[in-house]
């Protein structure tokens, strides 16, 4: 493992690594559900990884611009890029200017090896075909707002209508991430940075023209992602507008920490830093915020995902989302503020994940809707049902209609910012 890891930090000096060529990667972890089992078994324990090649490859990434690389062609023919960003520590992230997608996030384990711990897929097409808002960048307004409509200053505006599911459980019909053209359909504007130290880092930026998707308002629109020492990515949205308009924005990546096509995660453990959660119409739009105390989303010790599937399932107010996540929290602390919002850990490989933020909220949605038949990025797997967890770090959903949630209002001469930091580790 010592030879590989050096290996690893030459290439990145020697910049070998291509966007596209894969780290080797550990075997992938036993299904959630034998997680316990796995967890009791010795496992060969490798060479710890090799700090002073670690170091040699920081100082090689000073000074370099992150490259391009081809990642495919839309369905209308536009091609798209895709760029490695790594730390001298071991993180590695392939993202893309097709909707500012995170493709591909290899984290080490307790023993150095590299996984991919993020849902995805390996080409553009894959993204616009199969959807589940997967790994984007969500704008102009993540979440929902009830039938589309919003009012501001006196005016009323009209989204279109992009969930209209009506069932005997759920009564859908909203504007969901943006519409039906949000800002993950978009190509986005990549402009790598010179690394500074250690650090690597590209600027996304994207203008959203005046009534696009109805908003109003023209939004400049800049997110940086940096991949910091110690295993650490940074998101950074910063934006402006010419007039007043509502924006709330957020990164839908899901998470599976023991790899991507390893099986569901209701055997990983998670921690979310939120006394109460919002209770929800069969439409999904929140009613009320309560304690989580008594409730299946009390997360507020270290615990198994599915610990409380019982608790769900029992719940007939829960129909609407298949008995499952799909819930905003609230979480502690002060807006504006980054403070901690999650913790989670696969007990198998010893990977654990912290969300810290500045937003009020996170919407948590356990990837109840995927199944057996979408394919993974490993070759000849698929993903499944609870194939990962997305942890959104937002405003709350509906926050245009409701003057009692923080306000996501930008006017012009104010700039939005908010900052989302998600810090990879091993161990506790």
């Amino acid at each position: 493992m010592k030879r590989l890891l050096i290996a690893l930090a030459c290439a990145a000096c020697a910049g070998l690594v291509s966007a596209q060529e894969a780290p080797k990667a550990a075997a992938p972890a036993p299904e959630a559900k034998a997680a316990a089992d796995s967890a009791a078994k010795p496992h060969h324990r490798r060479a710890p990884r090799d700090r002073d090649a670690m170091r040699r490859g920081a100082r090689a990434l000073r000074g370099r611009a992150v490259e391009a690389k081809p990642f495919g062609k839309l369905a209308d023919g536009t091609e798209v890029k895709i760029y490695r960003l790594q730390s001298p520590d071991g993180l590695i992230i392939d993202v893309s200017d097709y909707g500012g997608r995170l493709v591909r996030c290899y984290a080490p384990d307790k023993y150095g090896n590299l996984a991919d711990v993020t849902l995805g897929w390996n080409t553009p097409g894959e993204y616009e075909k199969l959807g589940f808002s997967m790994g984007t960048l969500i704008g102009r307004y993540g979440n929902r707002i009830a039938d589309g409509k919003f009012t501001l200053d006196g005016k009323e505006y009209q989204l279109p209508i992009n969930e209209d599911k009506k069932t005997a459980a759920t009564q859908r019909h909203c504007n969901l991430h943006g519409g039906p053209e949000g800002w993950d359909k978009k190509v986005w504007t990549a402009t790598p940075m010179v690394s500074r130290g250690p650090v690597q880092g590209i600027v996304f930026s994207y203008v959203s023209e005046d009534g696009e998707m109805g908003f109003p308002g023209k939004v400049t629109c800049r997110v940086t992602y940096r991949v910091l020492p110690k295993n650490v990515w940074s998101v950074e949205y910063y934006a402006s507008t010419d007039k007043p308009t509502v924006l709330n924005l957020t990164h839908h990546s899901y998470w599976n920490l023991a790899g991507e096509s390893s099986g569901n995660v209701l055997g990983q453990e998670l921690q979310i830093f939120a006394d109460e959660y919002m209770q929800t119409t069969p439409g999904l739009i929140p009613t009320k915020s309560v304690p989580v105390k008594g409730t299946g989303f009390d997360f507020t010790s270290l615990r198994p995902i599915g610990a409380k599937a019982d608790l769900m399932k029992a719940d007939k107010a829960l129909a609407c989302t298949d008995n499952w996540y799909d819930h905003n929290f609230v979480l502690r602390g002060k807006n504006g503020e980054l403070k901690q919002a999650v913790f989670m850990r696969d007990p198998v490989s010893g990977r654990t994940m912290e969300i810290w933020t500045t937003e009020p909220c996170m919407q948590m949605y356990g990837a109840q809707n995927m199944t057996d038949a979408i394919p993974a990025k490993a070759a000849g797997k698929h993903l499944c049902q609870f194939a990962g967890v997305a942890l959104e770090t937002q405003h709350a959903p509906d926050s245009p209609n409701r003057p009692d949630f923080p306000s996501t209002v930008l006017r012009p001469g104010a700039t939005f910012h908010s900052r989302t930091e998600y810090r990879f580790g091993t161990g506790k």
